[in-house]
């Protein structure tokens, strides 16, 4: 059940925190279990921000057998790839489709414009079709919706404010932050949108919390390693070698995280990314993690079976078109 009634909206348009539904622990938990068998996906993605989200969309769009992508959300993003937010966001709408296309999938219906800024205020959110089309997913059927978020997730805080029922519908799986045991929680994904990133904290919104440190930074690899097993391949696997090789010119002893491949991992096979029930932490504006016991519950990666993941995304990259 649900414990609490629909937020009302404040004077400027946005929801309090107080107002917004609250999950019993029992239904919580539940929300919060390893996921089993087919699920409904919608991935919320900063996608030209490096080149680890173009791995990432590649990784759930081959893997019909364990979910459905019923949309991919383009997330904004700003640092020397963009001139800003909203930059950002139509370059990663742009490569979004490119992916597609050397994938061999339609585009239409399923890619959709995210937000143009971040979220101005923990109650305010920032309208978009991604996030418009979010609260229309969460709530067309019983089922749960796993949200997938890569990025600043301004999308997805913004459709939790537009629409708090859909607490009730969603599990967000976000990459972003680090560790709680970590001096610091400030990461390019949480630093640039903290106020949505606190939002995720804060509501009681069913959460898998995927951190980078020691976590999905363990997900390497290497221009010789894609070079050997997924270059020439197929049209994918072309365009995910060139990216990467075209990201640094001097490949000597260097290699790369593909952080955003975690979350569509664990989705793949929830023992490849080993997890946790905690306490939800508390997010400063300082960018620290304070812990409350009395904080509802989130679920925290704590590893990544690196070799497991990789084999088989370069066995599904291989097998493509």
């Amino acid at each position: 059940m649900v414990a609490g009634q629909r937020g009302r909206r404040n004077r400027r348009g946005g929801r309090s925190l107080k107002e917004f539904p609250r999950l019993s622990s029992s239904k919580l938990l539940e929300r919060l279990e390893l996921p089993k068998g087919k699920v409904r996906v919608v991935l919320d993605t900063d996608t030209y921000n490096e080149i680890d989200d173009q791995f990432a969309v590649t990784y759930a769009m081959l893997s019909p057998e364990k979910m459905t992508v019923e949309a991919i959300h383009a997330a904004p993003f700003f640092n020397a790839r963009s001139t800003g937010p909203a930059d950002g966001m139509g370059k990663s709408y742009q490569e979004i489709l490119r992916v597609l296309s050397r994938l061999g999938c339609k585009a239409e219906n399923l890619v959709f414009k995210g937000s143009e800024s971040y979220l101005p205020s923990p109650e305010t959110p920032v309208q978009s079709d991604a996030a418009r089309n979010l609260v229309k997913k969460a709530l067309e059927r019983e089922e749960p919706l796993y949200v997938v978020a890569l990025g600043a997730p301004t999308n997805v805080a913004s459709a939790l404010l537009m629409e708090p029922m859909i607490i009730e519908h969603i599990v967000v799986i976000w990459l972003g932050g680090n560790p709680l045991y970590w001096p610091s929680a400030s990461e390019f994904n949480l630093k640039q949108d903290l106020a949505a990133s606190k939002l995720l904290f804060d509501t009681g919104v069913p959460l898998i919390h995927i951190p980078c440190k020691n976590v999905s930074e363990h997900l390497r690899t290497t221009v010789a390693e894609l070079e050997r097993y997924i270059k020439g391949t197929s049209a994918i696997g072309d365009y995910l070698f060139q990216i990467f090789s075209d990201y640094r010119d001097d490949h000597f002893a260097w290699s790369k995280p593909l952080w955003d491949l975690a979350p569509v991992a664990f989705l793949v096979d929830p023992c490849w990314v080993p997890t946790e029930i905690v306490h939800s932490p508390i997010l400063s504006d300082q960018m620290t993690y304070s812990l409350d016991q009395g904080r509802h519950f989130i679920r925290v990666a704590t590893g990544m079976n690196r070799d497991e993941i990789f084999r088989d995304l370069f066995t599904k990259v291989r097998g493509a078109n």
